[in-house]
């Protein structure tokens, strides 16, 4: 299949790297507005035509897909177009920042007959299956809540990454790259997804407690506390300023057991296991896309209507309260010039405690968080 990328510079760099290891696409075309360079297990081929405007490139090289990797503040105009050329589009995360787009880019999709997959990736995994299976199959008996855990660093060098970086609007217009919204995004759509497998998706309240380090307009760290409509506790507690590295945890919590599913390794642990083992297998999305493109009874793995829930919290999250400034007395710093990071003390047992206890960390007796923003959503 003919192949397009939207984006090939940063984050476009491991999906070059990821067709190059798929000789059945033929990547005919790379836009960027920057200049594209080769990139290590990835040589820009001298058969790949190269743009820096999108719709020349649609119109000159009638890909079959177009992967989108662009901020994602263009997401809406970028696959609507690629859509309306002909094409099904990869999208990357987060998919789209409003449920006002996600209606937008929905009803572009029926009228052209085109599909949208987002790159969840993780969400094509067979740990994840696995962990879903067990629910299923009733091994956890009922379950209580959802909780996702993550810890990682970013250096000063990550917020000048790009103008929109850190940032919650930009000329108007939403951007939202805090570390629910853009970095550790996955780690609230694996929850929002494993919510889901277990009854009604729907969301009826929720609670956030957000916080930066930096002078930055979005947060660094943060617990979000979601209910369903049937009461279903899902908690997502996630810094970038962590002491120790936890890569992402999704713990599903049951009356007789607990799964802890480690979702960007594939480790899992189910009742009455000691230790996570490795559940390989992931199926990629873009094979998946053109297998659907190909045979429309194929079914997308991350179709644009599985990540409504996702988009939803977005909204809600933009138009919270700016994040708070963590006291600090609490934040210490290493490294120097663009590879200084920031830590939070004592924020890996304040999260991990929130995730166990499906709590808040005003209820747990992190006093400088302060109380949570609460918000009751009208149903959709």
């Amino acid at each position: 299949m003919r192949v397009a990328l939207i984006g090939a510079n940063g984050h476009g760099h491991w999906h070059r790297r990821h067709l190059a290891q798929r000789p059945a696409f033929d990547v005919v075309a790379l836009c960027d507005l920057q200049p594209i360079a080769d990139v290590e297990g990835a040589p820009v081929d001298r058969d790949t035509a190269l743009f820096t405007d999108h719709r020349a490139m649609l119109a000159a090289t009638t890909p079959d897909l177009v992967i989108v990797c662009t901020p994602p503040h263009t997401h809406l105009a970028l696959a609507c177009d690629a859509l309306r050329a002909g094409c099904d589009v990869l999208l990357e995360k987060p998919p789209l920042l409003s449920s006002a787009e996600h209606a937008s880019l929905s009803a572009v999709c029926a009228s052209t007959g085109r599909a949208v997959q987002v790159g969840f990736q993780a969400l094509g995994s067979a740990a994840l299956a696995e962990v879903l299976a067990a629910v299923d199959a009733g091994a956890l008996g009922t379950v209580t809540g959802v909780s996702a855990l993550a810890a990682w660093q970013r250096p000063d060098a990550y917020y000048t990454r790009a103008p929109w970086a850190g940032r919650r609007r930009v000329n108007g217009q939403p951007v939202i790259d805090g570390a629910l919204v853009n970095p550790l995004a996955h780690a609230v759509m694996q929850a929002a997804a494993v919510a889901a497998a277990t009854g009604d998706p729907s969301i009826s309240t929720v609670e956030l407690s957000r916080h930066r380090t930096r002078r930055i307009e979005v947060e660094d760290t943060a617990v979000m506390r979601v209910t369903t409509a049937t009461g279903l506790p899902v908690v997502v507690a996630v810094t970038l300023c962590g002491e120790e590295f936890i890569p992402g945890e999704i713990t599903v919590h049951g009356t007789s057991g607990r799964a802890v599913l480690e979702y960007p390794t594939d480790r899992v642990t189910l009742p009455g296991e000691t230790a996570r083992r490795d559940v390989p297998g992931r199926t990629s999305l873009l094979d998946n896309l053109a297998a659907h493109r190909r045979d429309r009874t194929v079914p997308l793995i991350v179709p644009l209507d599985r990540t409504a829930p996702f988009t939803r919290l977005v909204e809600v999250i933009a138009e919270a309260p700016d994040p708070a400034p963590v006291p600090p007395a609490l934040v210490t710093s290493s490294g120097a010039g663009d590879e200084r990071r920031l830590t939070i003390a004592g924020i890996n047992e304040a999260l991990r405690t929130c995730a166990d206890q499906l709590a808040m960390p005003h209820e747990v007796g992190l006093t400088w968080a302060g109380p949570a923003t609460r918000i009751q959503l009208t149903p959709r």
